[in-house]
């Protein structure tokens, strides 16, 4: 009897949890974002730009910046488009996102991208890069809603 009990108990918890978590991802909203970046580097690189987000029929301006650390060369501008899911709020999208990567852009190339912050927001983005670039690093985007 003891462990049909337990049983019951755990399963009951199981669903009780399972139905927060739902209800935290159905509260989640998405939204736009779009911008450009320039990035060069000999080693260590650096990134830098600006965009929007819109979110709830509001635009937000943004900017970006970030650092990469292995194999860099070359400079490139990347303009970025695509969607933000999972947040309750405009400054959900702010934060640190991180990447390991490699690529390579003479002249045009694409990218496509899938990040998360420690907020839990997660970009989708497609690109189109131009420039001369090409790296294989570890690399972090920070955002910022101005």
């Amino acid at each position: 009897m003891r462990f049909s009990h337990r049983l019951g108990v755990a399963l009951i918890a199981l669903t009780a949890f399972a139905g927060v978590l739902a209800s935290s991802a159905a509260n989640a909203e998405s939204g736009t974002i779009s911008f450009s970046v320039l990035k060069a580097g000999w080693v260590i690189g650096g990134s830098g730009g600006n965009g929007t987000l819109t979110f709830q029929g509001k635009r937000y301006p943004i900017s970006i910046g970030g650092i990469s650390a292995g194999f860099v060369f070359g400079a490139s501008e990347t303009r970025f488009h695509g969607t933000v899911r999972n947040i309750r709020s405009a400054s959900d999208v702010a934060g640190v996102y991180g990447a390991a990567g490699g690529g390579a852009a003479i002249g045009a190339g694409a990218q496509v991208l899938v990040l998360r912050n420690e907020k839990g927001a997660e970009l989708r983005l497609t690109g189109r890069q131009v420039g001369l670039q090409v790296n294989a690093d570890l690399s972090g985007l920070s955002i910022a809603v101005r």
